[in-house]
């Protein structure tokens, strides 16, 4: 690993041609890092964020909540399972790029079926190797979460002046909307695959009991499965589907699914629907970004982290049960906890930073977490709210009944 500013580097307007290395990493301020390219030969910009996570790499670069990042892997130890086909969170990749420590070794599992980096090719996913990434994590952590470019040439020559000023001349993610990016196009109805099991793998789920449809913001694979594992017909709508479309589906409940972006950008849209279908008393269950959306079309506000929570060893409090779970989180906004409305009560908290991870309405079965309790990858601490959520949507449509 290489460290320098471009305040160092002379004749920046001629091409660098850096010893033995195949790969750089720019920052706005012009440090730079060089190391070994891996996966898509390429270019790309984005936020330059750090996952935690120890297991579970191929479903995080698969999350759509990653679109337009950069993600910086604390574990060195990435791409020693290989890839297979069961573990994609979306059908479609949205990350821009990933930072390695160590170069990935051949992969030993019995469920491998390709090496990650013929994945991330694959993919179109751009990766940088040989990094101090405990270097990078800390200067995330110390500044917040910089704008940067990942560029992999096999000739090993990079303009650095023109890679800053690509750089620089990105907005970043706030103001901007990607949930219309990674949304579904068109409304589908869930195959019924549920979670995976070691012996079986995705059984399909043969009983509805319950009609979910959930708002598409970027959603997981295994929301959907844990839905299934609960005897839930879904139908997955677009994000810009009007409330009357939603209402005509007749839903048992609404799910408002996790994404990337800013909320506030994508609530220009989003929180009108959201608005229209607290009215009707339709249970609510929104996570990640929807928990945001939420909190947006009940009256508060939310901002942009200076350091987000990405990893799936995050504590967070349930002040409700008086109890602590293990989360799996990936979020870089929060709401502002001055701006939430007397009706809105806060059920979670961060025990990092003391910030939001759960709000629910006193007077309605609406609820929503800022985490990922669909654990994947994770731990299961938080599978409780699904089955809070159907609990919901039993006790309404009961209700409704009589």
């Amino acid at each position: 690993m290489y460290l320098k500013k471009i305040s160092q580097i002379k004749n920046s307007n001629k091409n660098l041609k850096p010893i033995n290395s195949t790969a750089i990493l720019i920052l706005e301020n012009g440090t730079y890092f060089k190391g070994f390219g891996l996966g898509y030969e390429g270019t790309a910009t984005g936020e330059v964020c750090f996952n935690t996570s120890i297991t579970g790499y191929q479903e995080i670069i698969s999350d759509p909540s990653y679109a337009e990042q950069i993600i910086n892997f604390t574990f060195p130890h990435v791409g020693n399972a290989g890839s297979n086909k069961e573990d994609n969170e979306s059908d479609k990749i949205w990350t821009k790029g990933v930072i390695l420590n160590s170069e990935i070794t051949d992969p030993s599992n019995y469920r491998s079926l390709k090496n990650l980096d013929l994945w991330l090719v694959k993919n179109k996913i751009i990766g940088i190797t040989g990094l101090d990434t405990r270097s990078l994590t800390n200067f995330i952590r110390d500044k917040g979460a910089p704008k940067g470019t990942i560029s992999f040439s096999k000739k090993g020559i990079f303009n650095i002046k023109q890679l800053i000023s690509s750089t620089i001349k990105w907005n970043g993610l706030k103001n901007l909307d990607l949930a219309h990016k990674v949304s579904t196009k068109k409304n589908y109805m869930w195959a019924g695959f549920k979670t995976w099991e070691k012996n079986s793998g995705y059984s399909i789920n043969k009983r509805n009991t319950l009609h979910v449809v959930a708002i598409d913001y970027g959603i997981k694979k295994n929301i959907l499965r844990y839905f299934s594992n609960f005897n839930c017909k879904v139908t997955i709508v677009s994000c810009k589907t009007s409330a009357q479309e939603i209402l005509k589906l007749k839903p048992s409940g609404i799910f408002l699914s996790n994404g990337p972006g800013d909320p506030s950008a994508t609530g220009k849209y989003a929180i009108d629907i959201v608005k229209e279908l607290v009215k009707n008393n339709l249970p609510i269950f929104g996570i990640c970004l929807g928990h945001q959306i939420l909190a947006l079309a009940l009256g508060a506000r939310t901002k942009k982290m200076k350091l987000g929570h990405r990893g799936a060893n995050h504590p967070v409090k349930n002040l409700i049960k008086n109890n602590v779970e293990i989360t799996s989180q990936n979020h870089g906004f929060e709401i502002v906890e001055k701006s939430l409305p007397k009706n809105i009560e806060i059920s979670h908290r961060s025990l990092f930073d003391n910030c939001i991870e759960g709000i629910k309405l006193k007077n309605k079965p609406v609820f929503s977490v800022q985490y990922h309790p669909e654990s994947n990858p994770g731990p299961q601490d938080s599978v409780y709210l699904f089955q809070e959520f159907i609990n919901n949507m039993k006790k309404n449509a009961k209700k409704k009944r009589s």
